[in-house]
């Protein structure tokens, strides 16, 4: 009996102190903080925010290891700034309390599904419909019972009806161990006989520095209907100018809410492409985009494209572009998400020997961890095939084929943020095989990157 009743008290003992201290640093508490902190959740539940979030920021303060603090201070913070008549300065500096408040618990405890559904409330209560949308997604794979999966459903369909603007603005630093994707072969050999490369042919390493961004805004034309209009540019620079690109793209067209899980889009298209900083080719076509949750887990997109594509220069390389592609999203748990896509495309230039098709497949996977990081890797392969031969680069009578495969490891610390900038690093190796002479090549690339989302 005795054995009994201690196994009974050190259960009891260990069940209370999971509860009440949710960190691995347990901290001691005073008769003071418990009659502050049963004071504090008192008026939690009158709902009397104003006179709780005092208290529960000096407990924080006092006791920053205990986690159950924070989220009672984001939570008040966050239900205060939705009371009417708060200032809108005064409404931001609550929610954005609750945002820090909510993400401190998550950089260590990625899978609390709780505190992401109410991080995903400040973000949309923010006007932050992008990172809104993508908690709440996270939430939705967490098993949550169906009053909270209605719930996120009815704010997910608000986002849909009033996101008007979405941007995105992101700069790298690019190390490159082959900026061009040249070959390293020293010696080719043409009708059988061996010819040295020059030295400025070879392989070309260097650091650039990429931009990129865009912005896109939809004008309501109905309760199902949306005008997109936007644009998108990337430009990236090395030493020179010789391997400097850049790509600028216009878009227009409308967006179709077919049902709460489906929709889709029908976009013209204009792109316009620089190379050495010399315009190189114009696209003008469009596009059809397509998107339907089929769980609350698992999304489908697909998409194809036309364009007649023409050359300032190099006019035999004229003629029409056309890709097809199905993907898919899979967020496994809050903290791990799934991605692959499929695709074909065909390109038909005037000349024969440039004409190819081909078809690749990508695969991803993000995981959050705790104390913050988040990783990510990927990879994929992609075969092209030429309906002519190369020579003298490929055998007589035999058409080129290339295989081009790739795979790209990154990381992240969701603690490290600055003005909404967020820091990540990524190592990319490519390697293109090939029958082809001078085609084939190899490079390693890294990117320390930071993107922010508006």
């Amino acid at each position: 009996m005795l054995g009994r009743a201690v196994v009974r008290t050190l259960t009891l003992f260990l069940l209370v102190f999971t509860i009440a201290v949710p960190c691995t640093v347990a901290q001691k508490t005073s008769p003071s903080f418990e009659s502050r902190m049963e004071e504090a959740q008192q008026l939690l539940k009158g709902r009397r925010f104003e006179q709780a979030l005092p208290i529960l920021r000096a407990l924080a303060q006092a006791y920053p290891a205990r986690k159950d603090l924070l989220f009672l201070r984001g939570l008040a913070a966050l239900q205060l700034s939705q009371r009417k008549g708060v200032p809108g300065g005064a409404r931001r500096t609550l929610l954005d309390e609750a945002i820090a408040s909510f993400r401190t618990m998550l950089i260590d405890q990625p899978g609390l599904v709780r505190v992401r559904l109410e991080l995903a409330r400040a973000f949309f209560y923010k006007g932050e419909d992008g990172l809104s949308q993508e908690h709440f997604e996270r939430v939705l794979a967490g098993n949550p019972p169906d009053s909270v999966v209605a719930n996120v459903r009815r704010f997910l369909t608000r986002i849909r009806a009033r996101r008007r603007w979405n941007m995105h603005l992101g700069f790298a630093a690019a190390p490159d161990t082959n900026i061009g994707g040249t070959s390293d072969e020293r010696i080719i050999y043409i009708f059988g006989l061996p010819f040295r490369r020059n030295a400025e042919q070879l392989t070309t390493s260097g650091i650039g520095l990429s931009v990129w961004g865009g912005g896109e805004y939809q004008h309501p034309l109905g309760q199902r209907v949306r005008l997109r209009l936007g644009m998108d540019a990337s430009r990236k620079e090395y030493s020179g100018s010789r391997f400097d690109r850049m790509l600028a793209s216009w878009h227009v067209g409308p967006r179709v809410f077919v049902s709460r899980t489906t929709q889709f889009s029908i976009l013209g298209n204009w792109r316009h492409q620089w190379s050495a900083n010399d315009p190189n080719y114009f696209d003008l076509g469009g596009r059809l985009t397509a998107r339907h949750r089929f769980t609350r887990r698992f999304t489908g997109t697909g998409r194809a494209s036309w364009y007649d594509r023409r050359y300032r220069v190099q006019k035999l390389l004229d003629g029409p572009v056309r890709d097809f592609s199905l993907g898919a999203n899979w967020v496994l748990t809050p903290t791990i998400r799934l991605n692959g896509t499929v695709g074909y495309g065909r390109g038909r230039p005037l000349t024969l020997r440039y004409r190819n098709k081909s078809y690749w497949l990508h695969t991803g996977v993000s995981v959050a961890l705790p104390k913050g990081f988040t990783v990510g890797a990927g990879g994929g392969v992609r075969w092209t095939d030429y309906e002519a031969p190369w020579p003298p680069h490929t055998p007589e009578n035999e058409n080129r084929g290339d295989t081009t495969y790739h795979v790209r490891a990154s990381v992240h610390n969701r603690a490290l943020t600055f003005l909404g900038f967020s820091p990540e690093v990524s190592l990319i190796h490519e390697v293109r095989k090939t029958n082809a002479q001078l085609y084939d090549y190899k490079k390693t690339g890294g990117e320390l990157r930071v993107v922010r989302q508006f």
